[in-house]
């Protein structure tokens, strides 16, 4: 799993940095071994401008890896968190936010030196976030089975100023992975607990609609596909990769996949 993360990383970074190749599919570009080093990656974050990958580790030890993908090289470990979960840097501002779980938080570090500099509060179980970088507004699922209650928050945090804006409820006590439509308000959310995808409308701060997911159970990764107006939901019961339109909220297609999914 340790060397899988790195190589979807690689490859990942590879698409951005090559704009000729954007309708290829992703190829393996390369392996690393990271002998001695053991950890259970969460997330992970890239910076192509300065070749610098960022990976969370949420339980056996809660750090952020930082490795140079000039050299392969492992360069530094962000300490100081309790459940370190996604993980977003801004070199031009100069600032890396982690979206700490266990501390109820967002943490936000130097760039450079990688400095605690900054927090804004959050509630328990803080983990997946979502960037709208047309506002610069970061959204962040948080509160639910963790925090004992039976509604989850999305939390709008202005990442220019570091300060949240506003909490939207939705009655369910599980949401998972979100994705933004740029060409409009949308914002898409995994109701886990409810078998269902949210639609929020980002102005109006609401749940406008939701689609049932009937495939299969627990909807947890998604990734959307804005051009073709398809949106990508891996679920885990069984494990099946569920294509939404999203023009209809229908679903067009469901696949199984070889192996159990994870977030995206």
């Amino acid at each position: 799993m340790k060397k899988l993360l790195v190589v979807m990383a690689l490859a990942l970074v590879w698409v951005v940095k090559s704009p000729a190749q954007e309708k290829t599919p992703l190829r393996l570009v390369q392996t690393i071994s990271l002998p001695g080093l053991q950890r259970h990656w969460d997330h992970f974050g890239v910076d192509a401008k300065s070749n610098r990958l960022f990976l969370t580790s949420d339980e056996d030890e809660p750090v952020v890896d930082v490795f140079d993908l000039r050299t392969n090289k492992l360069i530094h470990t962000i300490t100081g968190t309790k459940g370190s979960h996604n993980v977003l840097a801004f070199p031009e501002e100069k600032k890396i936010y982690v979206v700490d779980g266990e501390a109820s938080e967002l943490k936000i570090f130097n760039y450079d030196t990688y400095e605690l500099i900054g927090h804004t509060a959050l509630s328990i179980d803080a983990d997946p976030a979502v960037y709208d970088a047309a506002t610069k507004y970061l959204y962040v699922v948080n509160g639910g089975r963790a925090a004992k209650t039976p509604y989850c928050l999305i939390s709008v945090v202005d990442m220019v100023s570091g300060k949240k804006l506003a909490d939207i409820k939705l009655d369910t006590n599980r949401l998972e992975s979100m994705a933004i439509e740029k060409s409009s308000s949308r914002l898409f959310v995994n109701m886990t607990t409810a078998n269902k995808i949210g639609v929020l409308d980002r102005q109006k701060r609401s749940l406008v609609d939701t689609w049932p997911v009937t495939a299969a159970l627990e909807n947890v990764p998604m990734q959307y596909d804005e051009s073709t107006h398809r949106l990508f939901v891996a679920t885990r019961k069984p494990s099946k990769l569920v294509v939404v339109n999203t023009d209809t909220g229908k679903e067009i297609a469901s696949l199984p996949t070889a192996d159990s999914v994870d977030d995206l």
